[in-house]
């Protein structure tokens, strides 16, 4: 299998007052790409500037950032010739590989603004090679930028970054340093949910080293999504029992929930979800679960009965009469 590190550049509205804003916030302006074999060898490279017809000025932001003009992009060629071209080179056997989650998104959300076939009917496996590089080099939780990456493992920087193909291409020699230290990292892989799963049967669900992951079918609403069982239920993913709540489903901000359960063999699961709306207006869920102990399960108890105390307040409030 191949390994397909993609880059892109992109550029956006200056003032958001084009109608397009909405439909292609970010237009794709450059693709770079260097496909590496599973020895970790450079076999082939993509570098295409796109010509852009949505956004006729520079944003200021992004024109600081990659040092582009917009002279530079007439050279490009039109959107639908370059992303052509792109798919045709990654061929049959690969995996998309990219530093940080927005890539794959923004490239599904051009390809469909310009009519063209989508790249898949659900959520895309996927490398994030940033998080990688914290898996390997930190805490899991961190994120650091490309260039940090490039001189704590000393490698030599020989191209300018911030471009599309000179970032790909630092972005796979990290890679290949991973991959290099310890295969079992890339197991820990991503998922691009443009295209959320479309049924039950084509959900995800997956199992990592210290936690669960489970993406979900739409749903119209919260109620409708916690109304199934698969949702709202907390199984130990070791033993694949379903547990008791010892802290039922709550929310401090309504983007974010939380419950605790508990396994008489391997102790207590924390859940969390969050929920994702579709541009149909659907939303769907990202549930993870993993093993806490018992100061954090506490921690989380805690936190509910803050969230509890905040409604009473509130219920007084707003039952009080004004004099």
């Amino acid at each position: 299998m191949n390994y397909i590190v993609l880059d892109l550049e992109w550029n956006q509205s200056n003032t958001g007052q084009e109608k397009e804003v909405a439909a292609i916030p970010f237009e794709i302006i450059e693709m770079g790409a260097i496909k590496m074999d599973d020895s970790c060898v450079m076999i082939s490279e993509f570098n295409e500037l796109v010509k852009p017809v949505v956004y006729q000025e520079m944003n200021h932001i992004t024109s600081k950032l990659i040092h582009m003009q917009m002279q530079e992009l007439e050279r490009g060629r039109p959107f639908a010739e370059v992303a052509q071209q792109f798919l045709e080179w990654c061929g049959e056997e690969f995996i998309f590989c990219t530093w940080g989650s927005l890539d794959l998104t923004e490239l599904q959300r051009n390809l469909r603004f310009h009519g063209m076939e989508p790249m898949s009917d659900g959520p895309i496996a996927f490398l994030d090679v940033q998080k990688l590089f914290s898996i390997a080099y930190e805490d899991r939780k961190i994120r650091r930028n490309l260039e940090y990456a490039i001189d704590y493992l000393e490698i030599e920087k020989d191209i300018p970054f911030h471009r599309a193909f000179s970032d790909a291409y630092y972005a796979a020699k990290v890679l290949s340093v991973i991959m290099k230290k310890d295969r079992e990292i890339l197991k820990n892989v991503s998922y691009d949910v443009f295209q959320p799963p479309k049924n039950r049967d084509s959900e995800v669900k997956v199992q990592f080293d210290t936690y669960m992951k489970y993406i979900s079918r739409c749903f119209p609403d919260k109620q409708a999504a916690f109304g199934d069982k698969e949702v709202s239920s907390s199984k130990c993913y070791l033993c694949h029992r379903n547990l008791r709540k010892r802290i039922r489903w709550f929310s401090m901000n309504g983007k974010q929930y939380y419950c605790v359960a508990y396994c008489e063999k391997h102790g207590f699961l924390k859940g969390k979800i969050r929920f994702r709306k579709t541009d149909d207006g659907e939303i769907y869920v990202i549930k993870t679960t993993k093993f806490i102990d018992k100061e954090q399960m506490e921690a989380i108890a805690e936190r509910k009965n803050r969230v509890r105390e905040l409604r009473k307040r509130r219920k007084h409030k707003q039952n009080t009469p004004v004099e």
